[in-house]
């Protein structure tokens, strides 16, 4: 994230140098090697940069212009917006890396839904950060500053990554750190060496990943897709998600398998009737395939492949029909 100083610096739109070099990066990685979700995003990030919903003083959040001024739109735009091709660059290169690890890992859908939240709650905490530091200092220029970028959501990512990989050992400007305290090391190191960049927002995002990791954030978020997937709107089995990282859209072998579906508890397989109750034999097969039809139905129903036998069209059935009825006509004329 980026703060205020970017008013003073306008988007300069020469070489686009940035964009050389992460278009560069991608094809190195391969498009096929990169999971849908976290190229999808790469794509949107880029095509925002060169088509801005807004522009950047449109689309920064700040605590004057989102809550004294009611422009909530922005903790839309904002994350998804840049200062220059640097900016874009340095993100969507982070973002490609932790991306794809976590896509993989948690699967396409949690994935996606993980990122809304992320990105709506870092831009909520970013405000409030700035609110109480304002309300703490009595320093307004906490709640004019405007941040604009993604790399608020790209510290949460970080804490997520580093939460999978705890013993883990980082090396920052060669000194090892542990994967426990990295994000903090980096937080601080960004904010030194970059002054312009926010170390509210990207303390925001550090904030909202622990909170995914340590707190209620993802026990929440997990009873809410139960909620919308059983909700009733969808009879068919959904997708069914795990955060703890074995989902049913997982990556086997580069590519991505379908979903599972599990029969309801009260499913029980079709049976075959019995027609031999004083029928004649044409009326058995009659009764056997009005059965049959009607398993058919209630097998389409609860998603589950048709019964073997139940591949033949109307047309052979009517035929079988026909076939009966000649033999039996037989039969009784030699009689």
């Amino acid at each position: 994230m980026y703060e205020a100083a970017f008013s003073m610096r306008p988007r300069q739109r020469g070489s686009h140098l940035g964009l050389m070099l992460l278009a560069s990066q991608l094809f190195q990685v391969g498009l096929d090697n990169i999971p849908p979700v976290t190229l999808a995003v790469l794509g949107l990030n880029v095509y925002l940069f060169l088509f801005p919903a807004a522009p950047l003083m449109q689309a920064c959040v700040s605590v004057q212009q989102a809550y004294w001024r009611g422009g909530w739109r922005r903790l839309l735009l904002s994350p998804l917006h840049h200062v220059d091709d640097w900016h874009l660059y340095f993100n969507m290169a982070s973002f490609l890396w932790k991306g794809t690890n976590l896509e993989r890992r948690l699967g396409g859908p949690w994935f996606l839904y993980l990122l809304c939240v992320l990105s709506l709650l870092t831009g909520g905490v970013y405000l409030l950060l700035g609110a109480a530091l304002t309300e703490l200092t009595q320093d307004q220029s906490y709640s004019m500053a405007c941040a604009v970028g993604f790399s608020g959501v790209l510290f949460a990512l970080k804490v997520l990554s580093n939460h999978y990989h705890p013993g883990a050992v980082t090396h920052v400007m060669g000194l090892p750190v542990s994967n426990r305290y990295v994000s903090w090391v980096e937080l601080v190191l960004i904010h030194m060496m970059s002054p312009g960049t926010s170390l509210i927002g990207h303390l925001a995002g550090i904030l909202v990943g622990l909170l995914y990791t340590l707190g209620p954030l993802k026990a929440v978020m997990k009873k809410c897709a139960g909620f919308v997937t059983s909700s009733g709107y969808n009879s068919r089995p959904s997708a069914y998600y795990n955060s703890s990282g074995s989902t049913g859209y997982r990556s086997t072998g580069g590519g991505y398998s379908g979903y599972r579906q599990n029969n309801p508890p009260d499913y029980t397989p079709p049976h075959t009737a019995s027609y031999s109750s004083g029928l004649t034999e044409e009326e058995q097969l009659e009764a056997a395939i009005r059965n049959s039809l009607n398993d058919r139905g209630q097998s389409s129903q609860r998603g589950a492949p048709p019964p073997y036998g139940q591949h033949l069209s109307d047309e052979a059935r009517a035929e079988e029909i026909r076939l009966r009825r000649l033999r039996r006509f037989d039969s009784d004329s030699r009689q």
